[in-house]
């Protein structure tokens, strides 16, 4: 049996490792389409599902991750559109990421195992934060197990400059404290290998961002088996070529979120049209769909420059 990260990390060799972040905000939509399509709830829905076909059909990314926060914003039609739209992202045949960081003890992590993993918001990955102590974790193991196949990206080393208050903190026995946590990463790891002997990597998996060029050959030599998920390409300034580092061994999954939704406002070819304000849906899908292929370029060339 193959649990939900080792075949995400076979779709990432076979398509490459671009991952499309759908944090769909109605703001990177403009104004006449929003009203055109219904409002923002609609809008945003229609939006996702024509990125999912294109870059399904075009095979430009490996997985897509949706950002829970967005759609919370939005009340409760915003939470049936995100129901909705990991239900077209499973429909297109493509692993679905809910970032969701969650991270409670006891019964209350069991409850946010169970409302992520089963029911309306079933999906096959979740994000996790281990900053109230490793034993919130488990509920969350317990799906990585045989029965249910599911799997996790646990916080190591985020892309946001405040990553130095906590993640980047000296402990007094040596080294910081997302090492600590990575610690924990690596003994889980090696906990569910004898589970699923006929996979390359771990159902646990990291966050590790790529803004950081410093310490990215590290991070990726102390964690050989585990598949990342990297954020921070694009328009947080991460650049290609440290994702490529973070790609190495177990290899990764390289989130990108604004570049793809908002390539519209970049797309001089559509210049005329935002200014007369005639965009259509389709146009605006079809500059996500170009900027998924060069995202993706852009990664297999760096990937392939490191190997030389």
């Amino acid at each position: 049996m193959k649990h939900s990260m080792e075949i995400l990390r076979e779709a990432a060799a076979k398509n490459g490792p671009l991952c499309v972040g759908l944090d769909t905000d109605p703001s990177y939509l403009p104004e006449p389409l929003l009203k055109i399509l219904g409002g923002k709830a609609e809008a945003v829905l229609e939006y996702n599902k024509e990125i999912i076909r294109r870059i399904a059909y075009d095979g430009s990314a490996c997985c897509c991750k949706v950002q829970i926060a967005y759609y919370e914003a939005m009340g409760l039609e915003g939470l049936r559109v995100y129901a909705e739209t990991l239900r077209a992202i499973k429909g297109a045949g493509l692993t679905v990421i809910s970032d969701v960081k969650r991270g409670d003890i006891a019964d209350t992590a069991s409850a946010y195992a169970r409302a992520h993993f089963s029911g309306d918001f079933k999906t096959d990955i979740i994000t996790v934060n281990p900053y109230m102590g490793f034993d919130t974790l488990n509920p969350f193991v317990r799906w990585c197990k045989p029965t249910e196949g599911r799997g996790i990206f646990v916080l190591l080393r985020t892309s946001n400059p405040g990553m130095t208050d906590i993640e980047k903190l000296e402990l007094k026995s040596g080294g910081f404290v997302f090492e600590k946590v990575g610690e924990q990463l690596n003994r889980l790891s090696e906990d569910l290998k004898s589970h699923f002997p006929e996979c390359e990597c771990s159902p646990v998996g990291a966050v590790v961002g790529c803004t950081e060029e410093s310490d990215a050959r590290a991070i990726r030599d102390a964690y050989p088996n585990i598949f990342f998920l990297i954020p921070g390409y694009g328009a947080q300034g991460g650049a290609a070529k440290v994702a490529a580092t973070l790609l190495d061994k177990a290899g990764g999954t390289v989130n990108s979120s604004r570049g793809i939704l908002c390539a519209w406002k970049k797309d001089p070819d559509l210049a005329d049209k935002v200014e007369s304000g005639t965009l259509c849906l389709k146009e605006i899908a079809d500059s996500a769909a170009k900027a998924a292929l060069a995202a993706k370029a852009d990664l297999l060339s760096a990937k392939a420059a490191l190997s030389l």
